[in-house]
């Protein structure tokens, strides 16, 4: 199950995911994520919501891979409905509540 975390900036949350060893890109190899959707986990989701415009807010994702991998996607409010691999992990978040 993943964990949600609330930080003041989507620049802290990649940092504090980077300290617990996210430290590899997702966002350079989205096309795997599509691909493949499987060997993926969510485990941690941060959401930043701008105080004032729609377009400021993101999602971070703090993905394990099946191979062991470890590391990040950032997905914009923009890229929530245009990115393939925004679409994939927002489906694998809802499905990941289940467990």
């Amino acid at each position: 199950m993943s964990n949600m975390y609330h930080y003041a900036s989507v620049s802290k949350a990649l940092d504090d995911l980077n300290e617990m060893g996210f430290t590899y890109d997702f966002n350079l190899h989205e096309e795997d994520i599509i691909k493949n959707p499987s060997h993926y986990e969510i485990q941690h989701i941060y959401r930043y919501e701008g105080d004032t415009n729609p377009d400021d807010e993101a999602t971070v994702y703090g993905i394990k891979s099946a191979s062991g991998k470890k590391g990040v996607f950032v997905a914009g409010y923009a890229a929530n409905s245009e990115n393939g691999a925004a679409r994939v992990l927002i489906d694998l978040s809802i499905k990941g509540r289940g467990k």
